[in-house]
């Protein structure tokens, strides 16, 4: 992995409500939305905490403060760029506790929802296809009740 050029850390929320999970649609580069769903959040500033960088990526995005809970999940990954060379990402996905603040989200309303998200809905993970993998296979609600360990993705 000689090619590896960075490290981002990324922060992600995971709010279920009645057995579905908030997701949205990227807009990518030509302006076109992603074929895939994926967890509010995004990359930490330098220097940046976690809870206040998944608070700010939050607030950008749906314009709901998060109450944060617990650490979730851990995916750490490598992504070849269009040059060749890779970055390797590492996401932190925590427990958003408020869940019905987020039934109501009006894009229009904040600083970079239009910007960056297409599309923003109440999923069903298990039928959606929804990034990372895992997200579709484990049980989340299970992993928020209990005192299971964080789970680590690690495709590296």
């Amino acid at each position: 992995m000689s090619n590896l050029q960075a490290r981002r850390v990324n922060v992600r929320g995971i709010i279920i409500k009645d057995s579905a999970m908030l997701a949205q649609k990227f807009i990518k580069s030509d302006g076109s939305a992603t074929d895939y769903w994926g967890t509010p959040g995004g990359g930490l500033d330098i220097g940046e905490s976690l809870y206040a960088g998944l608070k700010r990526e939050m607030i950008e995005e749906t314009g709901i403060t998060p109450r944060i809970g617990k650490l979730l999940f851990i995916q750490q990954f490598v992504r070849e760029r269009r040059d060749g060379t890779c970055d390797e990402g590492m996401e932190l996905f925590f427990h958003i506790e408020n869940s019905d603040d987020y039934t109501a989200i009006n894009l229009e309303e904040t600083t970079h929802g239009t910007l960056e998200v297409a599309e923003i809905a109440f999923i069903d993970p298990k039928s959606e296809n929804i990034k990372p993998d895992f997200l579709k296979t484990i049980d989340i609600a299970q992993y928020i009740a209990a005192d299971y360990p964080v789970y680590i993705s690690d495709d590296l």
